[in-house]
């Protein structure tokens, strides 16, 4: 609205002996003739609204404890109350299955106070809140990746915590679930008959993921890529490490059917990137003492 129109409006409602303006008056709740006074409202006691927390995790409404274990920040910076709120707001969002959300407040919460004694509990929080959105080995695989990385700083960053155990456990679970979408990349490209892509897949299982109960059928794998493209030494190399490592293996019974089939046996090269890759390393079910 613009220029003279504008300006005949608003001497319109403002007209007829200014009644107009004195209604639009009356409407401002700060106008000094009125009455209004605005209500301040005094924050509840951090142990009340803490108490209130817990008590709604007992009764399972975790979306409203972390709101509530949120509000202690807000109202009560700085402040103990403040720091045990945001990790119970971490755990909270957790047990909700607010994955994100307990990220977030878990990666705050080491941010804020990194050398507490609840700070090995945080990154916990948030690796586990990782570790739980694996998907299936169809699927990406970023949350395993990601919960590896938050496991091990875990167990580098709080060796002595007893959150280790499980992290390593945890670990193991979400290394076999990487190997397992490399085998199945690896399969697809080994039915492709595009072996150098399937040895690069089954490679990375062989170096990366030895600990795993995907190990086996990787070396398997390979004696099949390495034989089919005519690598002869490579393919009985891996067969034979697969014979040394897991003798009582299906896996090795088809490897070994498969090279002398082609008139060979498994034999291993020393200088081969397989035997160099297996020395030192225990296998599953092997105690690392």
């Amino acid at each position: 609205m613009k220029g003279a129109a504008g300006r005949a409006l608003i001497l319109g409602v403002c007209g007829l002996g200014l009644a107009g303006c004195d209604t639009l008056s009356s409407m401002n709740p700060f106008n000094k003739n009125d009455t209004y006074k605005p209500e301040i409202v005094a924050n509840a006691p951090a142990e009340e609204i803490y108490n209130d927390g817990l008590g709604r995790v007992q009764k399972g409404d975790f979306e409203g404890a972390a709101k509530k274990f949120s509000s202690l920040d807000k109202q009560y910076p700085y402040s103990e109350w403040a720091r045990k709120g945001l990790i119970m707001e971490a755990y909270a969002t957790y047990e909700g299955g607010l994955y994100e959300e307990s990220i977030t407040a878990s990666r705050r919460y080491l941010q804020s106070y990194p050398n507490t004694s609840d700070a090995a509990y945080a990154q916990y929080l948030m690796a586990s809140s990782y570790y739980d959105q694996i998907p299936d080995i169809t699927r990406d695989q970023e949350k395993s990746e990601r919960a590896i990385l938050a496991l091990q700083e875990l167990i580098q960053r709080y060796p002595n915590s007893e959150y280790v155990a499980d992290a390593k456990k945890k670990i193991q679970v979400a290394s076999d679930q990487l190997a397992g979408k490399e085998l199945e990349v690896g399969r697809f490209y080994l039915q492709k008959r595009n072996y150098a892509g399937a040895i690069n897949r089954f490679r990375t299982v062989v170096a990366r993921y030895q600990t795993t109960r995907h190990v086996e059928e990787a070396l398997e794998r390979l004696t099949e890529a390495y034989m089919a493209m005519g690598i002869v030494s490579e393919a009985q190399t891996a067969a034979a490490v697969l014979g040394h490592n897991f003798p009582d293996s299906p896996w090795y019974k088809d490897a070994y059917a498969l090279l002398t089939k082609g008139g060979v046996e498994p034999r291993e090269d020393s200088q081969s990137w397989i035997s160099k890759a297996f020395r030192g390393v225990p296998q599953v079910g092997q105690k690392t003492g």
